[in-house]
């Protein structure tokens, strides 16, 4: 039968490779890879570009036959260089922590397999794997070492998920095959006002408004005010309203805050409320020793965020969403199934399927990635490598407090950074001081540290991004990169001043 059917299949039409064809794709794109890696830390942060010159450079016309593997490779080699490059040491922008060549290569090894992880039945292997990992981040996080969960495409999708299962699991009873807003009383959510902006999105997305989100006030270290949090809970009880989620954060995206959240979990358990924490950025700061006190109650959490893809050196994309009670999770989900789906194994492992635990069918094989970079490395170099980017913050707050023509804004607390260019000008007595500042001054200085942001950002040799703390524009420094070296701190703070002097140069300052 197969003789009959290559028979009958048009000439060239098949994309099965040659053994030499796929040996040389194979050898030139692995070259290719490799020799990203070795030269990152040399390339521009930033590159020369702007829009469309990607465009210009490689076409977009649609071929209709087939483009030689060399012109292949050097278009591949002009997207390099029109990238951004979150694998230099001197990139501090956002929370993007650069690949480890093993998670790159294990997500080569998933695509080849495109394994869709849905169940254990499509995905034996997989699902396995991707259940290990599970319980290893939690244990790996103190957690717990069997927690269940998923793996996600990051942080959002993982704090969403967590917030219909605590809404389902805290609704009345018929409500949530009824919808949302049912029960005839509008249900609240409390997070701090330096919560993610996914919180009060997925709030929007599930159908209960960002409204029903309630920003309850930051204390003097931007960590969540929890007398504050108790008023705003007994206000709406008092008016009728139903309180059914706390959401705390370990390490906020501004400024590495982390919530208490012993105290936090508290009140949760008084008013009998669905405790979340949102640790994409930094749950997993709970790897240095240092820091673990920061972190007492998240032990407590009824669901965990945390993204492998921030702070365990692996590719994007690779969230992950943990939870301590897994028939809550299911029936958040349960359904009845359509009959191509239905799983008739009677071994409970082999009629697991992850559909019943989050929105998505079509899964990839995330956990990959992140299985061989634990195995290549160990938990004690990954943890070493966490250590010493909160050390290198560290550094860089330190830096920052002794130089005179910086302030700093918010001191790290985990791997962040917050401080702004104040230059002689607008010092008080010729020193750097907060309360001298006037109205106008805090104007002026906010759009000159825009200015060096985007100056900084557009000049290649380094990236900071923003962050508004108190009314001030940060400079905000992020550092999840292995690669960072204290040299490289120095050489940024160098790098701002100069970019200082130009913005002055063109704009009066």
């Amino acid at each position: 039968m197969s003789e009959i059917l290559k028979t009958r299949r048009p000439e060239g039409s098949s994309l099965e490779l040659s053994e030499a064809a796929l040996g040389e794709l194979a050898s030139q794109v692995s070259q290719l890879v490799t020799d990203y890696f070795s030269d990152v830390s040399s390339l521009p942060v930033f590159p020369e570009t702007s829009a469309g010159n990607t465009l210009a450079h490689i076409g977009t016309s649609l071929p209709s036959e087939s483009v030689p593997l060399e012109e292949l490779l050097n278009d591949c080699r002009a997207i390099i260089e029109n990238s951004r490059h979150n694998g230099h040491p001197c990139f501090f922008g956002y929370v993007a922590s650069p690949s480890t060549p093993p998670g790159a290569f294990a997500d080569l090894i998933a695509s080849a397999l495109n394994s869709n992880v849905t169940s254990w039945r499509s995905g034996p292997a997989a699902t396995e794997i991707e259940r290990t990992v599970v319980r290893w981040l939690g244990s790996l996080i103190g957690y717990d070492d069997n927690t269940a969960g998923l793996l996600t495409s990051g942080g959002s999708m993982a704090n969403m998920t967590a917030m219909l299962i605590a809404h389902r699991t805290k609704s009345d009873p018929g409500v949530a095959a009824k919808g949302l807003w049912d029960s005839g009383r509008p249900m609240t959510i409390y997070a701090s006002d330096q919560i993610h902006m996914s919180i009060p999105k997925a709030a929007d997305i599930l159908g209960l408004g960002r409204a029903q989100v309630r920003l309850v006030k930051s204390d003097d270290s931007l960590r969540m005010n929890v007398a504050h949090l108790r008023e705003c809970i007994s206000r709406d009880l008092a008016n009728g309203l139903k309180p059914f989620c706390v959401i705390a954060s370990a390490g906020t995206v501004n400024t590495g805050a982390v919530d208490p959240l012993d105290e936090i979990a508290a009140v949760a358990k008084e008013f009998a409320l669905w405790f979340h924490i949102d640790g994409a950025y930094g749950a997993l700061a709970t790897l240095d020793e240092t820091k673990r006190p920061l972190f007492k109650g998240l032990e407590r959490a009824d669901s965990i965020s945390l993204d492998p893809h921030k702070w365990l050196y692996v590719p994007i994309d690779s969230g992950c969403l943990l939870f301590r009670d897994e028939a809550r999770a299911r029936a958040a989900f349960s359904f009845d199934e359509a009959d191509y789906i239905k799983v008739h194994e009677q071994n409970a492992d082999e009629a697991f399927a992850f559909w019943n635990y989050g929105p998505e069918l079509s899964r990839r094989f995330r956990a990959l990635k992140i299985w061989l970079t634990l195995r290549y490395y160990g938990a004690r170099r990954i943890a070493q490598a966490i250590s010493e980017d909160n050390a290198l913050a560290a550094y860089l707050g330190e830096r920052v407090e002794q130089a005179e023509d910086f302030e700093i804004l918010a001191c790290p607390q985990l791997s962040i950074c917050c401080f702004r260019y104040l230059p002689p000008s607008l010092q008080s007595n010729g020193a750097a001081s907060i309360e001298a500042t006037d109205e106008s001054s805090e104007t002026e200085l906010n759009e000159l540290n825009s200015k060096i942001m985007h100056a900084v950002q557009r000049g290649g040799r380094a990236y900071l991004s923003s962050a508004t703390i108190r009314g001030k524009f940060a400079l905000r420094a992020c550092i999840t990169n292995f690669r960072t070296t204290r040299a490289d701190i120095d050489e940024t703070l160098e790098i701002i001043r100069d970019a200082a002097q130009q913005v002055g140069t063109q704009g009066g300052t």
